[in-house]
């Protein structure tokens, strides 16, 4: 084969061959076809067993690194079966509370939630409070619930019934004994354990209650409001007044619905949703700075006086201790009451001591034939351990108020 000239290049071999240069062997001759075939089997057999190893390996290392939670469950505490959890905040920040607006958005929305699914046709729920102190089995809130169940057509009532429980105890409980329940937040604030009366404790715990209700009104619920430590054993609407905003039960009853001498009881109450009862709730807390120490019954009996409540147009009415009775008060005819108050007795073994009277009494009159109940041969049994009568009652607002007692008797004389 002849030489190149020395301005010729030497053509280039293929891709797949060496080129030839000094000190090297001859370029080798291109592969045979089926020597072809038999390399590219050996690249896919080595494909196909290293694909599913990088797989493996891929998600094993994955399944190490646990995935990020974007959005935590912003439900509230009480909804994911814990306590509230600590939050820690960075010193710089911790006067800041991150979630508290969230939290705030999921409370309303809660109560929002509760109260429609209790409310009946007309918007009216009925609502009572609890602690962990009146929570326990076999305590208040049991003969509380026990009431509606042995009552005259109380029972289908527990169906608009809401418990607002003041610590997860409660909350707890209630879960376990009722369809309706609401945790209160209380800022830090233990309602926990029992609120002796007139306690720094107690107050808080009666001036927060009050500050709920104007915020379920304003929501536009009508509602009946009860303490845990009253019995129910008829239905109460009937004897509610068609023309009243806010009807409030008695420690003593003049005679009157519309006199301002009756002695209240803010434990059971029947307050329209309007703009009359929406203001004076907001009177009403507020007034409890003009009256330091005392809580917000003593501070109702101090503003009915008040021209305010005239000028908002609030309608007022007591009702009477024949259909709301109570240890103060008892009603005399066990064929008219419709409810018993524990009230006019401090401690909360003492008062169930009475209460279980009550239940036991009731129990006694139904068991009776129609004749003798027509009768009245039976009467209330209390008070035993609770020995705080209306007299006493009576003294125990002289002590805490006089003024107010003296400007209630001179209203009654002159009327």
């Amino acid at each position: 084969m002849a030489r190149p000239l020395p301005n010729q290049t030497v053509a280039r071999t293929s891709a797949t061959s060496l080129r030839h240069f000094p000190g090297h062997s001859k370029p080798s001759l291109p592969l045979s076809a089926p020597a072809l075939r038999k390399a590219a089997a050996a690249l896919l057999l080595a494909a196909a067993v290293a694909l599913p190893c990088a797989v493996l390996y891929r998600a094993e290392v994955l399944d190490a690194v646990q995935p990020v939670q974007v959005g935590w469950d912003r439900g509230p505490w009480w909804e994911r079966g814990q306590p509230p959890p600590a939050v820690v905040v960075p010193e710089e920040d911790g006067d800041v509370d991150p979630a508290a607006a969230d939290d705030l958005d999921s409370d309303d929305l809660k109560l929002e939630q509760v109260l429609q699914e209790a409310s009946m046709d007309n918007k009216t729920i009925i609502l009572t409070t609890l602690n962990a102190a009146w929570a326990s089995s076999g305590s208040v809130i049991d003969l509380f619930i026990d009431s509606f169940r042995r009552g005259v057509r109380t029972s289908s009532l527990l169906r608009h019934l809401v418990i607002i429980t003041f610590d997860w105890k409660a909350y707890k409980r209630c879960m376990k004994i009722h369809a309706y329940c609401f945790a209160l937040a209380t800022e830090n604030v233990d309602f926990s354990q029992e609120k002796r009366f007139l306690t720094a404790g107690y107050l808080d715990m009666m001036w927060k209650r009050l500050d709920f209700l104007r915020l379920v009104l304003e929501k536009g619920y009508s509602f009946i409001f009860s303490d845990a430590d009253i019995t129910w054993f008829r239905n109460p609407f009937p004897h509610f007044y068609p023309d009243g905003d806010f009807q409030i039960a008695c420690d003593h009853y003049v005679g009157n619905a519309t006199d301002l001498g009756n002695i209240a009881n803010g434990g059971f109450n029947y307050v329209r949703s309007n703009n009359q009862s929406i203001e004076f709730y907001k009177f009403w807390y507020s007034s409890r700075l003009r009256y330091p120490g005392y809580h917000d019954q003593d501070v109702f009996n101090f503003i009915k006086h008040d021209p305010y409540i005239t000028d908002i147009g609030l309608k007022i009415k007591f009702l009477s201790t024949t259909y709301f009775g109570g240890i103060c008060e008892p009603s005399r005819d066990l064929n008219k009451v419709c409810t018993m108050h524990a009230n006019c007795c401090i401690g909360l073994q003492s008062k169930l001591h009475d209460l279980r009277v009550i239940m036991e009494d009731w129990r006694n009159y139904m068991s009776m034939p129609p004749s003798l109940k027509r009768f009245g041969a039976l009467s209330w049994g209390v008070p035993q351990n609770c020995r705080f009568d209306a007299t006493l009652e009576f003294e125990f607002h002289m002590l805490l108020f006089p003024q107010n007692v003296v400007r209630e008797v001179q209203l009654v004389f002159m009327s």
